[in-house]
């Protein structure tokens, strides 16, 4: 299999799954039909940048930055505005409240809706309050576990 084409399909796992080993990568790339080792998992992995996020349980699992903004410009002024407005997010059922400085609101939900997540339904940004739903209870875990890996950079 071609690298690029493998490393697409890691992309696309990780959107729609918590991965939390290099084992369990392999093991999901082995469903879809890619033979590989894990030291080609862990390669690839390293060339996409992958890192870790934190979720609130204690559990990390990775994440793709190629689901970020591609223009590392803009991303970085954006996660910029993110990391200096952001206080805290806390999930009610499928919806995501954050927290953030206030007048920040507007920015850092900007931010987040650069990031093109297919379980965000909507949101909705105050002064300092953003409502964020999400399609299941599931991934309005997901996304505050993201949001916290985020923070974390």
């Amino acid at each position: 299999m071609q690298k690029k084409v493998r490393q697409q399909a890691i992309e696309q796992i990780l959107h729609h799954h918590k991965i939390e080993t290099q084992q369990e990568l392999t093991q999901y790339l082995s469903k879809e039909g890619y033979q590989v080792t894990q030291a080609t998992v862990s390669r690839d992995m390293k060339e996409m940048h992958l890192k870790k996020a934190q979720g609130s349980n204690g559990h990390s699992y990775y994440v793709c930055p190629s689901l970020l903004p591609e223009d590392s410009t803009a991303n970085n002024r954006l996660f910029s505005v993110f990391h200096e407005g952001f206080i805290q997010a806390e999930q009610a059922q499928n919806i995501l409240v954050i927290k953030t400085i206030s007048g920040m609101a507007m920015a850092v939900a900007a931010t987040l809706d650069s990031l093109h997540l297919n379980e965000i339904v909507g949101s909705i940004a105050g002064d300092d309050t953003i409502m964020i739903v999400t399609k299941t209870n599931d991934d309005a875990l997901f996304f505050k576990k993201y949001i916290m890996g985020l923070v974390q950079r």
